[in-house]
This record gives C-alpha cells, structure tokens and sequence, in this order.
C-alpha cells in the first residue's frame, strides 16, 4: 500500500494587496520626470534666459580701472584750458595703416570686374531686369565708397566712386523712364576705377 499522498489547497492569504505603495512609486516616478523636464526647460534648453552665461565678478574690477583713468582727466582738462582749447579724446583709436596698392586691389578687384559684366547684361536688357542689376551694382559702389583707399589715390578714388554711382543713378533714371539704355557713361566710370587701382 502507498502512503496517503498530502492533499494541495489554494487557501486566500488574510494579508491585503499592496496596492496604495505601486500608486505612491508611479506618482513619485511622475513627479519626478515633470521636475526634471521644469529644471531642462528653465535652465538647459538653448535660448533659455538662464542659460546664458552670466559675467564673473573677476571682469567687473578689470573694466573698473579703465573706465577711472579716462573719467579723471575730463574735468581736470576742462577746468585748465582755456575756451579756445578743445580737449584732446584720450580713447581715439590709432589710425588704420594705409594700404597698399596691391591689397587695396585684390579687396575691390571683384566688385570692378561685376561692375563690366553688369553693365554688359545692362545693355542687354531692359525693364525691371535692368533695373534690378543696376541696384546691384549701386550696391557695389556704396561698397567701394566705403573702402579705405591708400593714401596715394584716395583723393582720385573718392571722385572716381562719386562719378560712377552719379552715372548708375543717371542710368536707371534712364532705364525707369524707357528713353535708352546707353550704359557707355557708367562704363568709362568704371574702367577710370580700374585704372586708379591697376586692373
């Protein structure tokens, strides 16, 4: 015979589920992603304002001497001298040096060389084609106007660029009104220019 073999019974444990702890752990997981994402956005997220760099305090004292030095003597010069005397800027900056011939030419080489091949497409053309690449090249010599041209030609660059843009003006007048688009005025400006500079 064999032994009574024991009998398995599914019995209902008296202990209540844990169910307040799983909703206490997802509500903290929660609250934590959401301080998380409050931190990113107000400090690390780019173009936040607080994640600019702010300036350390070691650059304040440094900028302080300076601005100390330039302030006193302002009124110690101004109670001195005498009316006539103006006081000298003690902040100007030392002139730039004067270019030479060489580099001068290689920064407006460029803008000579498209101001040929835009009267070309000039004289080619008309209406608002025209008129949009002499606005270009009114562009252009707002720029050479605006370059510091060595010493020795200055004086003949600065009448040179007013000539030109004076005779791009007077050709887009001309292309607005519809009475030609002789651009050989504008040309021999230009050409002048490219002489001046040895193109």
């Amino acid at each position: 015979m064999s032994e009574p073999q024991p009998e398995y019974v599914w019995a209902h444990s008296e202990d209540k589920p844990k169910r307040g702890r799983v909703w206490l752990i997802v509500v903290l997981a929660v609250v934590a992603v959401a301080i998380a994402a409050v931190v990113f956005w107000l400090f690390l997220r780019p173009g936040a304002p607080l994640a600019q760099p702010t300036p350390t305090s070691s650059a304040t004292p440094s900028s302080s001497p300076p601005a100390t030095a330039t302030a006193a003597p302002t009124p110690t010069a101004t109670v001195s001298s005498s009316p006539e005397a103006s006081p000298t800027p003690i902040d100007t900056p030392p002139p730039a040096p004067d270019p030479s011939i060489e580099a001068f030419r290689g920064q407006v080489g460029g803008w000579l060389d498209d101001a040929l091949t835009g009267l070309d497409i000039v004289s080619d053309s008309s209406g608002q084609d025209a008129l949009s690449v002499i606005d270009n090249l009114r562009g252009d010599a707002q720029r050479l106007a605006e370059a510091s041209a060595p010493s020795s030609i200055s004086a003949d660059w600065r009448s040179g660029v007013s000539d030109y843009g004076d005779r791009l003006t007077d050709l887009r007048q001309a292309v607005s009104s519809g009475s030609g688009t002789s651009v050989e005025a504008a040309r021999s400006a230009a050409q002048h220019l490219r002489d001046l500079v040895g193109i």
